[in-house]
Parts: structure tokens; sequence; C-alpha cells
């Protein structure tokens, strides 16, 4: 998917907002695309004003802002690194986040901007007003893809008033 503008303002603001969950509440979505993960394996990516959610098998990440309307428990800091079961299907996530110079923010900023620059089928990636680099980016990794076999996908929530870039990686192992 080539790069898209979002008309709308953005809710998380630095690395700090984010929380994670792996409830499954659908929140609006300012954009949705499905990639083939192989393995008869669908990722529904969806982006949100708050950061991003991916559905695929029995998996229903959110990583993003809350917005107070969240269940009871259903979130937590964003980890380092979680393993989880999910109905049988293994599930790993981890993040990280990068504080960057004024030069290495550049740079990393335009090595994501290639991934909005052609027409591909495996990504969903977006530029929110303020700021051209104020970016969230979501790319699929179907089964066989790279030195880790396992479909999954990562993300990366660029927060330029910051120069912080969230990078996060998830791997699912079916049972």
């Amino acid at each position: 998917m080539t790069a898209i503008s979002l008309a709308v303002p953005y809710l998380d603001t630095a690395a700090e907002d984010l929380a994670f969950s792996l409830l499954p509440a659908r929140r609006p979505a300012h954009a949705v695309t499905e990639v083939d993960l192989g393995g008869g394996l669908t990722a529904e990516l969806r982006l949100l004003g708050a950061s991003h959610q991916v559905f695929a098998g029995p998996v229903a990440e959110t990583v993003a802002c809350p917005t107070g309307g969240e269940p009871e428990g259903g979130t937590e800091p964003l980890p380092a690194v979680t393993r989880r079961r999910i109905s049988g299907w293994g599930y790993e996530f981890s993040s990280r986040v990068e504080r960057c110079d004024a030069a290495g923010f550049r740079r990393r900023v335009d090595e994501l901007r290639v991934l909005g620059a052609d027409d591909r089928t495996d990504t969903l990636w977006a530029v929110f007003p303020g700021s051209p680099d104020a970016i969230t980016a979501l790319l699929a990794r179907p089964t066989g893809g790279g030195p880790d076999p396992r479909p999954g996908w990562e993300t990366w929530h660029v927060y330029p008033q910051h120069r912080q870039i969230v990078t996060t990686r998830t791997r699912l192992e079916a049972p």
C-alpha cells in the first residue's frame, strides 16, 4: 500500500503513551488492509489514531494510547518482550524505543519511508498531520520470509517531537 496522509491528529504523542493489549475489542481504524501470511493465515493490519491493531488467527494485538474505554485490566505497559500461548498458538512480541540524535533520527525516518514509497501489498503506512515525520507503519512478514520463517509483523511509531521511534516485532507459531 502506498503511504497515505491522514487528516486526523494522532492521539499518542510519545513512546511512554503506548500500552499493550491482547483483548479482541476492535477500535475504530483510519485504514485497514489484509495480508496473506501463508498457511491459510491472514493478518488484518489496522491503523489507529492512537497507533495500531493487528488481528491474525486467534491473536488480537493492540499497541496504542489508552482511550479510557478499555476494560479493567485490559492494557499493560508496553513490554520489552512477552511470550504467550493463545488458543494453542505461540505468540512472541518485542518492542524497543530508540531515542535518536538529529542525524540518526533523519536516517531512520528515511529508511522507513522506503516502506511507503512503493505499491507494496504487505504494508500499511501513514503520515499524521503536523509533521511529515509523524509516521506509523506496519509490515506483515509471511511464512518463510527472512531468517525467521514464522509469520508475523513489524511496526514503527515515529514521534518527531521527541526523536523517538518505537519498533515492535511479533511472531506467531501455529499449534
